[in-house]
């Protein structure tokens, strides 16, 4: 197995800057990284390097510690009081313990010694940034869970409305144009923008949610930005964080006016400086955003800034109200009664022809929040609530032509999803076989 094979993996999508006075060095390890990572760019000084921290961001820096002028330390000493970011390896010819300490007290990742083979630097090379990965990892993965967000989830729904949402997110999927989600509370906007996420070439890369109503006013600039407190205490921010992804931004009304002037000036210059640091770090980032409230009513009172507003209402897309695509609560509801029986390990509920209809006709002023909390609610508790129960009856013309629509649509929903198999769709809508074969049959002589 080549070191491609070994090493090309945990490499791959990285931006290495190599820092060294020798050009044979520099072409060496330009050599046997540069078919290995997305970006690897070389500076023959410290003051070179500098200017090109100033131009893009990287991931790693490998720097030689005896150049003229100056050592490498003292060059990632003042780089790291200016705002550096990026993983650290040190090369040099002199294995003495005063430079290993000092390497370590200012948070060099690896300290390589000339001269060394191309594996030994790779192996540096993909640990350092194993580290860095895992700890954005760790980072958005509790931020995540302290916020409570959704990890998971389709979005699902094939009405005309939902079919009109998902075209259009699909048309700006490509592109880097801020997009603000619109609707009332629970009605998929974060799914909405995961779906987005996914659909772009961003999708490999992180994307983080963040509640602006949840953040106290004077933690939010420094979360989101970031920290320099000295050359021991980087703290990395959201916005970093998610450098190359998506950043989705929700209740956008409850940001404290700091925020709103700070993040105007990132998305007119895709920039961002982190409170303490000296130097302005370039970033990547599709910026989407949400709200419940009317912003334009907000821009009136004063309580957001109207700049900040025209900069990011350049697309917008109305999330439709549950009870505006009644047609879709049967699918929704099927997918949470399937995954909560699944998670919970209790026995499912039936789905008859009476509580579909219920279902279906149900305003849900909370949306779809709502109809999933009353069916987790009615797994733990072994029954629907009473007005979803299904042993009522249906009455009159109207409600029976309605009641058969619903079940048979919601019937070959399920068997399409089952690619066909009666007894797997039986099992998964929890009726039996025959029920199905009865409902096809009498479908067939209509």
């Amino acid at each position: 197995m080549t070191d491609k094979d070994d090493y090309g993996g945990k490499l791959r999508g990285a931006s290495i800057l190599v820092v060294d006075d020798e050009p044979g060095m520099r072409n060496f390890l330009t050599k046997i990284l540069g078919s290995r990572v997305k970006r690897v760019e070389q500076a023959g000084s410290p003051g070179e390097a500098s200017k090109k921290l100033d131009d893009g961001h990287y991931d790693l820096v490998i720097v030689d510690n005896i150049m003229p002028g100056r050592t490498g330390l003292d060059w990632l000493e003042e780089q790291h009081r200016k705002g550096l970011f990026a993983e650290t390896i040190l090369i040099t010819a002199y294995a003495d313990l005063d430079t290993a300490i000092a390497a370590l007290r200012i948070g060099v990742s690896d300290f390589v010694l000339k001269p060394f083979r191309a594996n030994q630097i790779l192996g540096a090379v993909a640990r350092a940034l194993d580290r860095r990965f895992l700890r954005r990892d760790n980072t958005l993965l509790r931020h995540e869970l302290h916020a409570g967000g959704s990890m998971a989830g389709k979005l699902l729904g094939k009405s005309p409305a939902m079919l009109a949402v998902r075209a259009m997110l699909e048309k700006l999927a490509p592109l880097p144009t801020p997009v603000l989600l619109t609707g009332a509370s629970g009605t998929g906007k974060e799914l909405a923008a995961r779906h987005l996420h996914q659909l772009s070439a961003r999708r490999d890369k992180p994307f983080v949610a963040v509640n602006c109503a949840a953040i106290a006013p004077d933690r939010i600039v420094p979360e989101l930005f970031g920290t320099v407190e000295g050359r021991e205490r980087l703290t990395p921010g959201l916005l970093l964080l998610a450098d190359g992804g998506t950043l989705f931004l929700d209740e956008v009304v409850q940001m404290p006016e700091t925020l709103q002037s700070a993040l105007l000036r990132v998305l007119e210059d895709q920039r961002l400086r982190p409170e303490g640091a000296e130097r302005e770090i370039p970033l990547d980032l599709r910026f989407l955003f949400a709200t419940n409230a009317d912003l334009p009513k907000a821009v009136a009172e004063g309580k957001f800034r109207a700049d900040l507003y025209h900069r990011i209402n350049v697309m917008q897309i109305e999330m439709p109200a549950l009870k505006d695509r009644a047609e879709d609560t049967v699918e929704l509801a099927a997918l949470f009664l399937s995954q909560f029986q699944a998670s919970l390990c209790l026995p499912g509920l039936e789905l008859n022809e009476v509580t579909l209809l219920k279902l279906r006709s149900y305003d849900w002023p909370g949306n779809v929040r709502e109809l999933k909390n009353m069916i987790e609610r009615s797994v733990i508790l072994g029954e629907f609530p009473e007005e979803f129960a299904g042993m009522g009856t249906v009455t009159g013309a109207q409600a029976i032509e309605s009641l058969d629509f619903v079940v048979q649509r919601h019937i070959m929903h399920m068997l399409d999803e089952c690619k066909g198999n009666r007894a797997e769709a039986a099992r998964r809508l929890g009726v039996s076989r025959k029920t199905i074969d009865r409902k096809l049959a009498l479908w067939s002589t209509d």
